[in-house]
C-alpha cells in the first residue's frame, strides 16, 4: 500500500470526541488550540441537526472550547446543502428545530405544508404526532422524503431519546418511501464539509468515537480515520465490523501532537 500524504486538515466529531455529556474531554482544549494556531482548515462536525453554529460556538465556548462558527459542520448544513445543489429555490415542510429551518432559511428554502417538494425530518425535543400525520400525507402526495441523520437514538440525562432514525422507521413504514439521509455516515457530509473548507480527502483525517458512522464516513469519503475510546465504540467491538480504521487511540489528547 502506498504511502498516505501527511494530514493537512482535520474533521472532529463532537460529542464522545472533545466533549461527553457537557464536559470537555481531556486534551479536546489543547487539540482545539494547536489546530488553530496551526491555520490547518478544520472543522467540527456533528449529526445534531437542533443547534446552529451559532449555538453550538457558545454552547463549545462556555466549555472553554474556542471553535469558530465557521468550523462548524452540522447535518442540517449538510442537508441544506444537498438540497440547494438538488432543487435550488425550492421548498420543504420540515419537522425540526432552529439548525434545521435556519440552514433552509438561509439557501432560500421556503417552508410550508402545500404541496413542497420536499419532507426534511430532523432532530427535535418535540415530535408531534400531528406533524408526523402531515409528513405522512405529504410524502404519500409526491413530496420527496429526506432526512438529515439516521441515529436512531439521542442522549437525555434521563437516558436515550427517539430520535431521527426511529421517527423515520414510523414514517418509512407508514408511506413505504424510504428517506435520503444526508448525515454520517453517508460520506456527502464529509465531502461537502471538505468543500467548504477547500480540503481534499487525500490529505484529510476524520476522528470519531463511533465504527458505524464517524469512522464508516470518514472511510467512504477517502480519509485517514482515527477512532477515540473516549465514546460509544469499545475496544473489543472494533473487531465485529468489516472495517477497521486507520489508527485507534485511547483520546483526542493523544493527537495533538499530530498536528
Amino acid at each position: 500500500m502506498a504511502d498516505r500524504k501527511p494530514i493537512e486538515s482535520w474533521l472532529t466529531d463532537m460529542d464522545g470526541v472533545l466533549i461527553h455529556e457537557g464536559v470537555p474531554i481531556p486534551g479536546a482544549d489543547a487539540f482545539i488550540k494547536k489546530l488553530r494556531e496551526s491555520g490547518k482548515p478544520f472543522l467540527v462536525l456533528t449529526n445534531n441537526s437542533i443547534y446552529t453554529p451559532r449555538d453550538l460556538h457558545a454552547r463549545l465556548n462556555r466549555m472553554g472550547l474556542e471553535v469558530p462558527i465557521e468550523n462548524i459542520w452540522t447535518s442540517a448544513l449538510a442537508t441544506a446543502k444537498f438540497l440547494d445543489d438538488q432543487r435550488p429555490g425550492g421548498s420543504a415542510y420540515v419537522i425540526g428545530e432552529a439548525g434545521l429551518t435556519t440552514a433552509l432559511h438561509d439557501i432560500g428554502y421556503i417552508l410550508t405544508d402545500h404541496d413542497p417538494d420536499y419532507v426534511v425530518l430532523g432532530e427535535t425535543r418535540t415530535y408531534s404526532f400531528e406533524a408526523m400525520t402531515k409528513a405522512v400525507r405529504l410524502i404519500n402526495a409526491g413530496a420527496r422524503f429526506i432526512c438529515t441523520n439516521p441515529d436512531e437514538t439521542g442522549p437525555s440525562t434521563e437516558g436515550p431519546l427517539p430520535a431521527t432514525g426511529a421517527v423515520a422507521a414510523l414514517i418509512t413504514k407508514a408511506t413505504g418511501k424510504q428517506p435520503y439521509f444526508a448525515g454520517k455516515p453517508n460520506p456527502l457530509m464529509m465531502r461537502t464539509g471538505l468543500n467548504a473548507i477547500g480540503a481534499h480527502s487525500e490529505t484529510s483525517a476524520m476522528i470519531g468515537d463511533r465504527m458505524d458512522t464517524d469512522v464508516l464516513a470518514g472511510m467512504e469519503a477517502g480519509m485517514q480515520t482515527f477512532l477515540v475510546l473516549t465514546g460509544l465504540t469499545r475496544p473489543e467491538q472494533v473487531e465485529n465490523f468489516p472495517y477497521r480504521p486507520s489508527t485507534i487511540v485511547d483520546s483526542i489528547a493523544d493527537l495533538v501532537d499530530r498536528i
